[in-house]
């Protein structure tokens, strides 16, 4: 396919040729000719009889328009689309500080996606993982980026109209940097800044400037979320007791005073305030919170509020929540999710259903900005490239008024990243199992917990006995082969799940059926789980680690893999040991197995009996064991 572009196309050329390389086109005067030309009225795209047009408002308009010219010729008859954008600002935040801090190549083919869809902005979630000048413990071996390389991936946004901005933490989330000894001097609290010391203001300063410096954008988010242990440790200690709200207020404006000072446009997490603003002191999302007056007056007006919300499905309750959010009396942003943190899937189910109830209501309620959060909570072990389903899903609302239909969504996430929507939905079914509630609504992640627990110690053997989960496993890992050689380009964002299923089909029930059989004194059936079934899994455990450990290093930087390398070198052990345990058992050095003897009790509240799905966990340590993997009064 040729194109040649007529009208003043000089600072879209180095965008052009980048994507003429992803989309397969050339430029050549003998191709079709496209007029390039401005538009106040948002994106014009059409071909007729051999000649092509593309009218845009903004930079990023030009390229979505390019994929639409491109996408629709290859259909071979004339078409004409118009499109409004309904958005000022759409995009995602990448989660860089939970292990898998992204490559800039990796950076890089995400924005060319981007681009594709026409999604604008993006914000780099960094608590620690960039570099401050003197502070050499601030992202130390935690892959943090360098002045140099955010620059680099801001240019490369640029090119395509796309806004890049940091989000980073002034005020708590910050344990992976105050863990260190050197810099105790900035802690109050575990995660928390001790806010009322000069020095940590001057940390602060430094943090906002080196943040902001490489960015063309002067748009920063500040973070400021959970920050419940506020003012509990050496803050009180020294200044005795003041109400969170007056300390956080107190340093808001500290940081505010910085912000200003930068001619930079913060924002910040809006939950803090109305956790303090509820009856219990603690719910988000307490319907029956009200905003004092007091609160409301004190709050500053120059910093926009980003409301968070990841998990409700109904229209009213997000209509609900925004009026309330309205009552602090800031600008609004909206941040969703698509599901990626804490499983190795996606969870299409809720994210999907959810961001497509709330972008319509934000649409609604004229709500000029909405950001696609893709959390990595607890090591990372997701791959944000398989969430691009649900990025089309934010850009394909950002551009018509209605509700897209699937047939749109999945063409245009077909032709935008090369991958069937439906190799996408396949990620959703590690987690969405038999036990599940539709849609995965309460976000079950077994796909994590089935692979780290115990065989010997069952921790959640009493929330899926009955269930069956390995027919859902080897059924599943039969559908990831066949969608990848259906769909060879989707071959790489699933050869870890599918290798996670040759796990998971032979181990999710192992626990119970360990211990049915110790329990009926079948000493063949351990002896035969000890020498065949115990080994085999292990061997598959090494061929998941080993594509899981491609794949890493294909997309992010070496920090953080230690972390995954320990957990399956951890899991690979204790299978070994529970062979052990079991054969000098049924061959007579050990009178009983203590392990299986314990009884089985439900691992939390959130199980099938109660209709709260399969079970989650947050916490890899809690997966594995219910012993003490660590234990921290005072560190120092």
């Amino acid at each position: 396919m040729k194109f040649w572009f007529e009208g003043d196309i000089s600072p879209l050329l180095p965008g052009i040729g980048i994507l003429a390389g992803e989309l397969g086109f050339q430029l050549e005067e003998d191709g079709i000719p496209v007029l390039v030309g401005i538009s106040g009225e948002g994106i014009e795209v059409g071909c007729e009889d051999g000649r092509a047009y593309i009218r845009y408002g903004r930079t990023h308009q030009f390229f979505r328009g390019l994929g639409l010219l491109v996408q629709h010729v290859r259909k071979g008859a004339a078409f004409h689309i118009r499109e409004r954008q309904q958005f000022d600002l759409v995009g995602p935040m990448f989660d860089l500080s939970r292990n898998a801090v992204l490559t800039t190549d990796s950076f890089k083919a995400m924005l060319n996606k981007m681009a594709l869809m026409g999604l604008n902005t993006v914000m780099l979630y960094m608590e620690d993982t960039y570099e401050i000048e003197g502070e050499p413990y601030f992202g130390y071996m935690r892959g943090r980026y360098s002045q140099q390389e955010l620059r680099e991936i801001d240019d490369y946004a640029a090119q395509f109209g796309i806004e890049a901005f940091p989000s980073i933490q002034t005020l708590a989330h910050l344990e992976e940097f105050l863990k260190w000894e050197p810099v105790s001097h900035y802690r109050d609290t575990k995660g928390a800044l001790l806010v009322s010391e000069e020095r940590t203001i001057k940390l602060v300063e430094r943090m906002v400037e080196s943040a902001s410096a490489p960015f063309r954008s002067r748009k920063i988010h500040i973070g400021m979320d959970e920050a419940e242990e506020l003012g509990r440790g050496k803050y009180l200690d020294r200044n005795g007791y003041s109400s969170r709200f007056d300390i956080m207020i107190s340093h808001l404006e500290k940081v505010l005073d910085i912000a200003r000072g930068r001619g930079l446009e913060p924002m910040m997490w809006s939950d803090m305030f109305l956790k303090l603003a509820s009856a219990s002191g603690g719910e988000y999302y307490d319907e029956e919170t009200s905003i004092p007056e007091e609160m409301r007056c004190s709050i500053p007006k120059d910093v926009d509020m980003v409301y968070w919300d990841y998990v409700h499905t109904e229209t009213e309750d997000y209509e609900r929540l925004i009026e309330k959010h309205r009552s602090l009396g800031s600008k609004l942003a909206f941040a969703g999710a698509v599901w990626i943190f804490n499983t190795f899937g996606v969870n299409y189910g809720l994210s999907l259903k959810a961001s497509d109830t709330a972008l319509q209501v934000c649409k609604k309620e004229g709500i000029g900005e909405v950001y696609a959060t893709m959390w990595g909570d607890d090591g990372n072990e997701g791959n944000p490239f398989a969430a691009l389903l649900g990025l089309q899903l934010y850009a394909e609302h950002a551009y018509s008024p209605e509700r897209p239909e699937w047939e749109h969504l999945a063409e245009r996430v077909k032709f935008c990243t090369g991958i069937e929507a439906d190799s996408y939905l396949l990620m959703k079914d590690l987690d969405e199992t038999p036990g599940a509630e539709p849609d995965n609504r309460v976000q079950s992640n077994p796909s994590k917990f089935l692979l780290y627990q115990d065989v010997l110690l069952g921790l959640f053997d009493y929330q899926i006995d009955g269930l069956e989960l390995s027919a859902h496993y080897e059924a599943l890992q039969r559908s990831l082969s066949e969608r990848s050689a259906a769909d060879p380009a989707a071959a790489g964002m699933l050869e870890v799940p599918e290798k996670l299923c040759a796990v998971l089909k032979r181990k999710s029930l192992l626990g119970v059926e360990l211990k049915r059989a110790y329990d009926a004194g079948d000493k063949a059936a351990l002896a035969e789980a000890a020498v065949r079934e115990l080994p085999e899994i292990a061997q598959a455990v090494r061929e998941l680690r080993s594509a899981h450990r491609t794949a890493w290093y294909r997309m992010f930087k070496p920090f953080g893999w230690e972390v995954l390398d320990i957990r399956y070198g951890g899991l690979v052990n204790r299978l070994d040991s529970a062979a052990m345990r079991l054969l000098d058992y049924t061959e007579g050095r050990i009178a009983r197995i203590e392990e299986l003897e314990q009884e089985r009790l439900p691992y939390s509240s959130a199980n099938r009996f109660n209709h709260r799905g399969a079970g989650w966990c947050s916490y890899y340590y809690r997966m594995a064991s219910p012993n003490v993997f660590f234990h921290v009064l005072n560190p120092f």
